[in-house]
């Protein structure tokens, strides 16, 4: 059964290309015609595509891994953080954090220290502290929760990206692939398809166009989630959770002291003042 159809896309204005002077040659198997000027999409394609992305992240998430959405457009920010936050998956719709893959212990060092600023609250040490410095720790809470909040839970680096737009976010792109990471993309005919594993050709300049993409996906991520909740259920029935738990936890124990061992003090030490700075 297909996730989606020819006629939903087309509805949603999935086949609007760009200009096509402004278009990547690379993208050429994906282009049905051209009219006034504009790269018409063959959204036969989108929806062959859109079956094969869906099929592929919901066999990533059955598998119990991560998938991190990332989209920093306007257009698709905020249909990104509700899709992503609907199956529970992290997202990125500010800035991209530079070396935030590549350099991910730092990244998670900065979690941390949020985490940190928000034990302070509740332990009772803000009652010791004066306004001042009061008003510049929760503003710098606000900073790293506005940038971080939405990875807060990413433990480890994904097993995939979904990119909206992969020409705006190439530098997601090119981290994802220098680690080995799949790239999952709605791509645009001004795009380049081949830093991406899966593509899927549409408009990605309209809010209805990713909206339509992602409800296929995350329908199909979902279903994931409730066969890997059903498997557990199945496991837990015939007494095999237990030890399941416990290598778990010992395994979540050594990441996190990996994660110590791999940023060393003055890396540390350079992420606190550049924050002071900023």
């Amino acid at each position: 059964m297909s996730r989606t159809n020819f006629d939903t896309l087309l509805e949603a204005g999935c086949h609007f290309g760009h200009l096509k002077r402004k278009w990547n040659p690379a993208m050429a198997p994906y282009i049905f015609m051209e009219r006034n000027g504009i790269h018409i999409i063959d959204l036969n394609k989108t929806v062959a595509k859109v079956d094969e992305a869906a099929e592929a992240l919901k066999q990533i998430v059955k598998s119990g891994k991560k998938v991190l959405f990332v989209a920093t457009k306007k257009q698709a920010k905020q249909v990104v953080a509700e899709k992503a936050a609907s199956v529970n998956m992290p997202y990125v719709i500010e800035r991209w954090p530079g070396g935030m893959l590549t350099n991910f212990p730092t990244i998670r060092k900065a979690v941390k220290k949020m985490a940190t600023i928000d034990k302070l609250t509740s332990d009772g040490t803000y009652a010791n502290l004066s306004k001042r410095e009061i008003l510049q720790i929760s503003r710098q809470r606000a900073k790293l929760d506005k940038t971080l909040g939405s990875i807060a839970d990413l433990t480890r680096l994904p097993s995939a990206l979904f990119v909206v737009d992969v020409m705006k976010e190439n530098i997601a792109v090119r981290e994802a692939n220098r680690l080995g990471i799949p790239v999952f993309g709605i791509v645009d005919t001004n795009s380049d398809p081949t830093n991406v594993d899966f593509v899927i050709p549409a408009n990605d300049d309209a809010t209805k166009s990713v909206e339509v993409i992602l409800d296929a996906c995350c329908a199909a991520m979902q279903e994931g989630l409730e066969e890997r909740k059903a498997e557990k259920v199945d496991m837990e029935a015939a007494g095999e959770a237990p030890a399941t738990k416990g290598k778990r936890k010992a395994v979540k124990a050594r990441l996190d002291k990996s994660d110590e061992e791999a940023i060393n003090a003055s890396k540390a030490a350079a992420f606190i003042k550049e924050d002071e700075e900023a």
